[in-house]
This record gives C-alpha cells, sequence and structure tokens, in this order.
C-alpha cells in the first residue's frame, strides 16, 4: 500500500538518500529543503524513477519558527493524511550560529523544529503513524541554557546537545501520547556516513550514504517498528540499544521538553 511520507531535509545527504527509497518503493514522497531550485532539481531526478511513487515539493527554512508553522500548514491544507513523518533535516557546522528567533541554529533546526513540526501534524499522523527522528551516536547532556539560546557552544557540543535533546523528546512524547498518537521513534542512521555535514565537519569523505537511506527507510516502514514508540535504534550495533542516560531519566526529560515548549511560546507569539 502506498503511503506518504514527508522527509525534511530530502535534497541532499542521507534525506535524499531515503527520499529516492522510498520513491523506487511506489510511496507517496513529499520532499522538503531551503532551497527551491534544489527541490526542483530533485523534484525532476525522483520523478523520473521508473515505475517510482509520486513526489512534491516544499519549501521551509527549519531555523524560523515561522517557516514551520508555515510548512506544517501547506502539508495540512493538501493532505488529509501523513503516514510516516521523518524528520531527518540537521546541521552541525555554520558561519551564523544565531537564527532569527536568537535561537542557536543546532538545536533550533535538529531538536525545536522537529517537535513544532511533529505537534502540528499529530491529527494528520493520527494513531497509526510514525515519526522517525534522526538522532546520533552523539548525544551529551543538555544545558536548558543552551537550548534556549543563552549559552554559545561549539559547533560540535551543540549538535551532541541537541541530538541528546530530541531523543529525550522522542520518548517523552511517546509515552505521553501512548496509543493516542502515532509511533515515535529516535534513530542514530548510522556514523560518519559520507552526508555534506560530515565532509563539512570533519573533512572526510565518510562511509556509503545508503547505509543511513535504508535504516530511515526501514524504520519508517518495517514491521519490527510498528510497535518499538519510545525507543532509540542504534544502527552501528544493528539493534534497538540504550540512548544516553539521561534520556532514560524522566525528570531530566520533562525539563528538556518544558525549555523547548516555553520558547515556542515566546517565538510563536511574536
Amino acid at each position: 500500500m502506498q503511503k506518504i511520507i514527508l522527509v525534511t531535509g530530502s535534497t541532499d545527504g542521507i534525506g535524499l538518500e531515503t527520499a529516492k527509497m522510498l520513491v523506487s518503493l511506489g510511496h507517496y514522497v513529499l520532499l522538503h529543503g531551503r532551497s527551491a531550485a534544489k527541490l526542483e532539481d530533485v523534484e525532476r531526478t525522483l520523478s523520473a524513477l521508473p515505475d517510482g511513487g509520486r513526489v512534491e515539493r516544499y519549501v521551509a527554512d527549519l531555523s524560523r519558527m515561522a517557516d514551520v508553522e508555515a510548512l506544517a500548514k501547506a502539508v495540512a491544507d493538501k493532505h488529509a493524511k501523513l503516514d510516516v513523518l521523518i524528520n531527518n533535516a540537521g546541521v552541525y557546522t555554520t558561519p551564523d550560529p544565531v537564527t532569527q528567533d536568537r535561537l542557536d541554529i543546532r538545536f533550533a533546526v535538529n531538536t525545536i523544529a522537529p517537535y513544532l513540526l511533529t505537534q502540528r501534524l499529530l491529527p494528520l499522523l493520527g494513531k497509526a503513524g510514525r515519526v522517525i527522528n534522526v538522532s546520533s551516536a552523539a548525544q551529551s547532556p543538555v544545558n536548558p541554557k543552551s537550548l534556549a539560546g543563552q549559552v554559545s557552544l561549539s559547533d560540535g557540543a551543540a549538535y551532541a546537545q541537541s541530538k541528546l535533546a530530541i531523543t529525550m523528546w522522542s520518548r517523552t512524547m511517546a509515552l505521553s501520547l501512548k496509543d493516542n498518537g502515532p509511533t515515535i521513534i529516535a534513530v542514530n542512521p548510522g556514523s560518519m556516513l559520507g552526508s555534506k555535514m560530515v565532509k563539512d565537519a570533519f573533512g572526510v569523505a565518510g562511509g556509503d550514504i545508503g547505509i543511513g537511506g535504508e535504516m530511515l527507510t526501514r524504520a519508517a516502514l518495517s514491521k519490527e517498528f510498528e510497535t518499538a514508540s519510545g525507543k532509540y535504534f542504534d544502527n552501528d550495533s544493528a539493534q534497538f540499544a540504550s540512548p544516553h542516560p539521561d534520556a532514560l531519566d524522566p525528570q531530566k526529560s520533562e525539563e528538556v521538553v518544558h525549555a523547548i515548549e516555553t520558547i515556542l511560546e515566546k517565538v510563536t507569539a511574536q
């Protein structure tokens, strides 16, 4: 059965590989990116795949919460249902770490935007939907002040904190919704794969990007993930695994979720 799947950050890297695989399998893929020109190229390429599914494109800068709201509205205006949301878009290095909303761009794109987008799309996802949040093996304790853009961090520190934060809210939201919402899973698609982000950050070619695409495709479609809400899958060890201990601490996780919601209240009220 054809599924409708939104993949954020699908103009390059793991997101593009995932979108290609999903389209090749006949699914209806909603592409997302910041660049209209890149999106048009990707749409043209994927639409030409033999026996592939449908594609459509959405432009949004996920560092801007207003754009996240607009993306959710655009998807909801066109679709009554969404089967899978893959929150893949991510940032590691950037020349300007501060967004228009005065947030650290790593937290804005990697943590806060996926939270807001997921919340807005919950009615479309329903109980049968699935949310796949791209995490990482790099996870370190979250400083709420850094999350709110009040403390400046190095690229590596901000990235690792942002990835633990998305892992924490994935579990917290899953436990909160229980059977009344979609399956929500945090996934490390594989470390040091050959994405543009890895090349820019570490100056190395990285591993086969297809590993990440296959992992996210599997998480989105396979039965083994159907009842795994709240869990963390580590593709480096090829199994469901324990994330950083803080993600299993209800109090610390609630603090992170509260910090995200406080930030969004301020930003979306502007």
